[in-house]
């Protein structure tokens, strides 16, 4: 494995510590203040400066440096993270994110922004904000030594003295000893442990946490100056701790480095324990941990004033080497930890083997599922070729065939499985663009989303972000009101935005609603007449006065901004939610809020069908639009104006649709008693009857896109090739639907093409 290939594991990890901060983050905003949700927020600063210490990114070292050391000050109840306190480390991670981006692609960061937000960091830190609970009192003096030791002996002729230790400014719980189980932990590194990253202090650190601790360093293995090698191991610590938290959160703090180390743990009476940690003939070693405090790149660098501080600036310079090792070594510690975890809880041995992932380049994913709509296309083929010369339908090959057909679709299930990711990463990053366009605004604006872990094929999570940016920024900018307008009109200050994402007829269908003012209706209305977008006595319905905001430069902003007012936006999304195969829907209420519901399908790989003819043509109809198929009668038909049909179902009326006349392929309409009736259901379209000549079978087929292999071809979708060789055409129903009410198919983007 080389360099780029560990730095591209390490940036892949970075994202996921990226998304489990701002996660933690928004819990907490929301008022959780669960310590393992601290921890987590902490962890992953943390895991993201280490790595990138061990790459020299030093600006995105310095910057989570200090994020890290003020969350460090939530984590010991220094600092209460209050709104504001927390709105500041959301702006904080959304640099972090920028400077993980501009490390791993090139690019720059706004140095201003990023120097203001350490001060605002620092300042916190230092409890200079006027919260109840932020302020941070001075340090008392250090105590002494938690156990006496006889006086330290030098080690060679150097006169090397011990140095003092205390984790006395790290949080350690204070408990009555007497009554806490104790153990007695021997925890000696290994040279492996500090050239991957690791510090020995850092952990030392931690497990003061745990309680009431002692610890005394062993010397005894440390060689005089001129032997002295700088990547060696030579210290070990023995530890007396008392807690409650029990063994495992013991070797947690240890997860890491646990096989870098000789780690033993052993649980003894507390009178015991505090008896034989009296008589250890060790000499107390009480460091001070605040040098952890000024960076671990400052300390190699402050000039020794005896042989003993160099013997220690060395062994710390070791526990800082940049290894090429290290991204790689975390993965591996990390399935590690997996395996270890699952063998040790059987009953969550199930949980644990689902959270076990694997790496793969999507080139071969996606390659991948190529050969295998390439093997459905052939076995289609081959079941027709042996229908076409088999009439009996039950020799073996048959049989077989049937076999081969559900196999094929099973592995077509699971390899599209491969695909499915969960929304989660694109709506976590719109609470970014929430949070920048409510400052820019100056609203308060509160972001909730639902149904995060729905999963979608990565192809439409992939450009789902373009179309997601530009209605948030709409609702944002648009839809809220003012906090002095919401006050006014007796409403909550801070406005909501609700992302949601769910599961509906093999379709995935995102919602974004917010509690704003709604659509302006006659502010639309005359935006667009001014545009000449629409003429002057235009005679049209709320739903069709909603849907002018889809077009091309349209807006309704009275000065352009940096947010808005060129009139490019939701057209873009349009069109974006279109080339998906999708739709889009609009519902609004004056004074009450807007809903965007976008339909989209689960895949842009392959769909069920209904195979079709329409005069002549072979179409494919997507299986989730139709509702049931029926044989009109001719005492179901009615006529409704001049060209306009009904048939009646079940006691009431729908639309009868000709797709053969929609599409142009025929010039008079057919007559629908010869035909068959498609019921479908459309997103704002309401039931339409589509009227095709015959059905031929239902099958999955493989899409291929005509975009991209020919052209946009107005009311279809997609083609595909049948089990014969012909290619077929994939209907666009929602298109279709909208044709028969009137609106052209000619339009990419039109006032009626929405629905």
């Amino acid at each position: 494995m080389d360099m780029n290939e560990i730095k591209e594991i390490f940036f892949q990890e970075c994202e996921e510590q990226l998304a489990e901060l701002e996660s933690g983050l928004l819990k907490m905003n929301d008022g959780d203040r669960d310590p393992e949700t601290v921890n987590a927020v902490f962890r992953a600063v943390h895991s993201i400066k280490g790595g990138a210490g061990a790459f020299g990114l030093d600006d995105l070292v310095a910057f989570a440096h200090v994020f890290e050391t003020t969350l460090d000050c939530v984590r010991s109840n220094k600092l209460e993270p209050t709104q504001d306190v927390l709105k500041v480390m959301l702006k904080s991670a959304d640099v972090l994110a920028d400077l993980t981006n501009a490390a791993r692609d090139g690019g720059s960061v706004d140095e201003s922004r990023s120097r203001g937000l350490v001060k605002e960091l620092e300042a916190l830190a230092n409890g200079e904000l006027p919260t109840p609970s932020a302020a941070v009192e001075a340090p008392a003096a250090k105590p002494a030594p938690v156990a006496a030791a006889p006086a330290p002996k030098p080690t060679d002729d150097s006169g090397f003295q011990p140095i003092p230790f205390s984790f006395d400014d790290f949080g350690g719980e204070e408990e009555a000893g007497s009554a806490l189980p104790a153990y007695e932990i021997t925890f000696k590194p290994r040279s492996d442990l500090y050239s991957k990253g690791n510090d020995a202090t850092l952990l030392l650190r931690d497990l003061s946490r745990l309680g009431e601790m002692s610890c005394y360093c062993n010397m005894d293995a440390l060689p005089g100056l001129d032997d002295l090698d700088p990547e060696a191991a030579y210290f070990y610590w023995n530890v007396t701790l008392k807690t409650d938290k029990g063994e495992d959160a013991i070797r947690t703090v240890f997860e890491f480095a646990e096989w870098d180390c000789d780690l033993q743990i052993t649980p003894v009476e507390a009178k015991a324990a505090a008896a034989e940690a009296e008589e250890l003939p060790m000499i107390p070693v009480p460091f001070d941990l605040s040098i952890l405090d000024e960076g671990a790149a400052e300390v190699p660098a402050a000039q020794p004033k005896s042989d003993a501080a160099a013997a220690v600036a060395a062994a710390e310079t070791a526990s800082n080497v940049t290894q090429m090792a290290a991204a790689a070594a975390r993965v591996e510690k990390k399935e590690s930890a997996a395996a270890a975890a699952a063998s040790a809880a059987a009953a969550a041995q199930n949980n644990a083997a689902a959270g076990q992932t694997i790496r793969v380049d999507l080139d071969r994913v996606d390659r991948l599922i190529n050969l295998v709509g390439e093997l459905v296309i052939n076995q289609a083929m081959l079941s027709q070729s042996v229908i076409e010369n088999d009439t009996t339908g039950t020799s073996s090959i048959n049989m077989g065939l049937e076999e081969l057909q559900q196999l094929t679709r099973e592995i077509q299930d699971s390899v599209m499985a491969i695909r499915a990711q969960p929304v989660k990463p694109v709506f976590q990053r719109m609470s970014r663009i929430v949070r920048e366009i409510a400052d820019m605004t100056g609203k308060t604006i509160r972001l909730i989303t639902e149904g995060e872990n729905t999963e979608v094929d990565k192809t439409v999570i992939d450009k789902l972000a373009e179309p997601l940016t530009h209605m948030i920024r709409n609702a944002v900018d648009h839809g809220i009101e003012t906090p002095e307008k919401r006050a006014a009109n007796g409403k909550n200050i801070e406005g909501t935005v609700r992302l949601t994402a769910k599961h509906r007829s093999g379709r995935i269908l995102i919602e974004l609603a917010d509690d704003g003012a709604g659509i302006n209706r006659e502010k639309v209305k005359q935006k667009a007449i001014a545009n000449e977008l629409i003429p002057a006595d235009a005679n049209l319905t709320d739903e069709e006065i909603d849907n002018l905001i889809f077009l091309p430069g349209f807006s309704t902003a009275d000065k352009i901004s940096d947010i808005s007012g060129r009139g490019v936006g939701m057209d873009v999304v349009k069109r974006s939610i279109q080339a998906l195969g999708g739709r889009i829907n609009i519902t609004s209420k004056p004074g009450q809020g807007s809903i965007f519901t976008m339909s989209l399908p689960l895949t842009l790989a392959v769909l069920d069908g209904m195979v079709v003819t329409v005069a002549g043509q072979t179409l494919v109809v997507p299986l989730t639009a139709i509702v049931e198929t029926l044989q009109p009668e001719a005492a179901a038909i009615h006529s409704f104006g001049a060209n306009h049909r009904l048939i009646s179902i079940r006691n009431s009326f729908c639309p009868l649709v000709d797709v053969g006349r929609i599409l142009n392929f025929r010039a008079t309409q057919a007559n629908p008693v010869e035909g068959v009736a498609l019921l479908v259901e459309s997103e704002g379209g309401g039931q339409r009857a589509l009227m095709v000549d015959a059905i031929q079978g239902q099958r999955q087929v493989v899409i291929k896109s005509l975009e991209a292999n020919y052209t946009h071809v107005p009311g279809i979708a997609a083609a595909t090739i049948l089990g014969d060789g012909r290619v077929a055409l994939i209907l666009d129903v929602d298109a279709v639907v909208g044709a028969s009410r009137g609106q052209a198919l000619k339009q990419d983007v039109s006032l009626a093409a929405v629905g």
